[in-house]
């Protein structure tokens, strides 16, 4: 087996480098959850299991510096959550009550058709509107990296069963404590050690088939010839590549009506961060959800990676699905996020900021708009021996690592002629949710 990366690093868009300015190892921050069984069976088999750090808590914090933290209990799912929940001043008493009428939806699982828009189910509903602002958009923009209107329901709801609903594991948070192409590095060297081979700076430029049924992949210096080939790959570069595809005869494939068609109903979503290099620790948090600002997250990055305390504060904030900030100038971020910062943790006024940097990913994410999935296509494609992965294909999960994981496995899985045979298993219900999902 071959892999070939464009890049001189691997991860794909889960990637860090060094950044010239900065001189800094830089990446955008992504996490993972317990129901990511897929991606945390990839990184015990990796050797990068021991390179997460695990939380059950998760913190809420307002403008004011008000706190609401919810935490995993004794009680057994669905009421794992509760004791906090019941508790939290970031809600009222009316909040809770329906935020747990909407939960109590998903008891079952989450719906099979992805018509609803997760706007049309709060509204559906009876939602309140500080309940949207402070629980439901912030979770859905977190996870999903859209707005409410375009994210289905379906999608939301798996979100909401397997972190809140379905297990008392589901919903934990794991971070990875190093840069993320070094958490990617054990995935290379997994390869390699069962006899594999990984090329970067290997661009593939085209894909042909041969006369005798063979594939080759022509990057810019190197043609590589195999039975089969597994395109990973962003939905636009695998357009790119598709068109280029020849039969035996010679003609190109007509893939106007088939997968071109379908990758045409793709939309990105943007994500952006912003990297702070503070001369003092800031607060004692390793990371925190911020409501009622323009950033969804704060990751205490220097924490989070136990840096000593006297090295100050390495910060990263997070705004999900940032399509405002692609039109904005790196100084206009900076002064926003950095006037909104002070409003949650007054140390900032005091501390002096050492280097700050700002990035914008425009194709973070794929968007999993309503009646989207009849356009994600599977793994396996109408030509024998080429397979399609990536988080957009046909997955059961939104744009996130565990869903690029499953495509991988599902691609390996129809090559060999059995769908399933490298998934993992999903995280089982829990407590009364043994029964209750049923």
């Amino acid at each position: 087996m071959t892999v070939l990366e464009r890049k001189p690093y691997v991860g794909g868009r889960a990637y860090s480098y060094e950044h010239p300015a900065l001189q800094e190892i830089v990446d955008s921050q992504h996490v993972l959850l317990g129901c990511c069984t897929n991606l945390i069976e990839l990184c015990e088999q990796a050797g990068t299991a021991d390179k997460i750090r695990w939380y059950d808590e998760q913190t809420f914090l307002e403008p004011n510096g008000r706190a609401s933290t919810i935490a995993v209990s004794d009680l057994p799912a669905p009421f794992h959550f509760a004791p906090s929940f019941l508790t939290i001043p970031m809600l009222g008493w009316k909040d809770k009550l329906r935020i747990a009428r909407g939960l109590m939806e998903f008891f079952r699982g989450y719906p099979a058709e992805d018509r609803e828009s997760v706007e049309q189910w709060l509204k559906r509903t009876g939602q309140t509107e500080r309940a949207i602002r402070h629980f439901w958009s912030p979770i859905v923009m977190a996870t999903l990296n859209d707005g409410m209107a375009h994210c289905s329901t379906r999608y939301a709801g798996k979100v909401f069963h397997e972190l809140f609903v379905k297990s008392s594991t589901g919903g934990r948070l794991g971070i990875p404590t190093v840069p993320l192409s070094e958490f990617y590095l054990g995935a290379a060297q997994l390869v390699e050690s069962n006899g594999g081979t990984v090329q970067l700076r290997a661009s593939v430029e085209s894909i042909t088939q041969e006369p005798d049924g063979r594939w080759r992949a022509n990057a810019a210096d190197a043609a590589y010839t195999a039975d089969s080939i597994i395109l990973a790959l962003p939905f636009e570069q695998t357009q790119r590549l598709l068109p280029a595809v020849l039969l035996n005869d010679g003609q190109a494939v007509d893939t106007e009506a088939g997968l071109e068609s379908k990758m045409a109903r793709m939309e990105h979503s943007p994500f952006t961060s912003i990297l702070l290099w503070y001369d003092r620790q800031i607060t004692d948090l390793d990371h925190a959800w911020l409501l009622d600002s323009t950033i969804e997250w704060f990751f205490h990055k220097s924490r989070i990676r136990r840096y000593a305390p006297e090295k100050g504060s390495y910060v990263e904030l997070v705004i999900a699905g940032s399509k405002v900030q692609l039109s904005l100038s790196r100084d206009e971020i900076l002064s926003s996020a950095l006037r909104e910062l002070e409003q949650f943790f007054p140390e900032v006024r005091r501390a002096t900021l050492l280097k700050s940097g700002v990035l914008k990913e425009a194709r973070a994410t794929f968007s999993v708009t309503p009646g989207l999935d009849q356009f994600r296509p599977t793994q396996q494609t109408e030509w024998p021996g080429l397979y399609l992965a990536g988080d957009w294909t046909a997955t059961e999960w939104p744009s996130t690592m565990e869903g690029a994981v499953r495509s991988g496995r599902l691609a390996a899985g129809a090559l060999v002629g059995d769908a399933n045979r490298f998934m993992a298993a999903e995280t089982p219900a829990s407590g009364l949710m043994r029964w209750l999902s049923r």
